[in-house]
Order: C-alpha cells, then structure tokens, then sequence
C-alpha cells in the first residue's frame, strides 16, 4: 500500500473515504443512512472521533476526522465492521427494499472473493486516508467533500442537503453535532 494511504500523525486531521463495493447505490433509503450516522455519533461519544465534516453520497461517504485517543485506523476499522454488518442485516429485513435477493447475493459474492470476510462483504477495502496537513489542504478537502451532493446534481447549495456537514458550517444545525475546524 502506498505511503500516502496510511494514517501516519494521528495528530493531523485525515480525509477519507468509505466505498460501497462496485459502487452499488445503498444510500438511497433513509433507514442505510442513519445508521451511518448513529455509528458516527457513537464513535464521537464513546471512541474518541473528531469528526469535522461528512457527507453520505449515494453510494459513499466521505469524512475529515481526527482522533483524541485511540488510533483513527481501529475507530475506522470498527465503524466500518459494525456498519457493513447492520446495514446488510437491515437490507434483509427490510420488506420494502425491492432489490433485497439482489443485494444480498452480491454482497455475499463479493464476501466469497475475501477470505478475510466471514460471509458478505459491504465495503471495499481501505478508506484512503490523507493527511491534511494546512489550510490550503483543509479548505480543498471541505470544498470537495461539502459540494458533492452539488455536483451530483441533488441541491443546488451545499448547506441544502441533509446527510452532510455543510449544514453546520453554514451555521445551521446539522444531523451530526461535529467540532468545525476553523
């Protein structure tokens, strides 16, 4: 792996990024959505997460963290486990979820290409961390991250979409109480 995608100063923010595997839209039902969120608010209360921005895309999330204690590859690792397995078991008891069968079996065959996965597997490996390590650097990341539900066509300002931070910095409450950078 490259050395540009590992957490090196843990006393540095990171920016990364958590993938579906072949980009499959997940987030595209409120109940996947919020369980990202409530696993991001228990990191931040019971593990140590700074989390400075986010945002839920279709079929990603992209996050600026920090940590106070514990090493940010452990809090990532464990969000990312506890994540995969409650949105896939949400998936199968989800009666709505019109492309449950289908869901399921490609997650379970992406699981049986890993041998390091038990059964499905939800995520793709890594989150590509990198070290933001400026201002220069911060505001980019902020920009991208805050504009991509823009980009994608869903709102016209950032501050309008709800799965993101945007909202807090533009001084309205967001879903997520987060620490603002600046």
């Amino acid at each position: 792996m490259s050395r540009n995608y590992k957490f090196h100063n843990q006393g540095f923010p990171y920016f990364v990024t958590f993938t579906v595997v072949n980009w499959i839209d997940v987030f595209t039902r409120v109940e996947y959505k919020d369980i990202i969120i409530e696993s991001l608010k228990y990191c931040i209360k019971n593990k140590g997460l700074k989390l400075y921005a986010w945002v839920i895309m279709s079929n990603h999330v992209h996050l600026i963290i920090g940590t106070k204690d514990k090493p940010m590859q452990d809090i990532l690792r464990d969000l990312k486990k506890h994540t995969s397995r409650t949105i896939i078991k949400t998936i199968a008891e989800n009666g709505q979820e019109s492309r449950r069968a289908w869901l399921l079996w490609f997650f379970e065959r992406e699981g049986r290409k890993n041998p390091a996965n038990e059964h499905y597997q939800f995520w793709q490996q890594g989150s590509h961390p990198i070290e933001l390590f400026g201002d220069k650097m911060v505001d980019q990341k902020l920009d991208y991250l805050h504009n991509n539900p823009v980009t994608a066509g869903w709102v016209d300002r950032p501050e309008d979409f709800l799965y993101s931070s945007a909202r807090d910095h533009a001084g309205i409450e967001g879903l997520i109480n987060i620490e603002l950078m600046y």
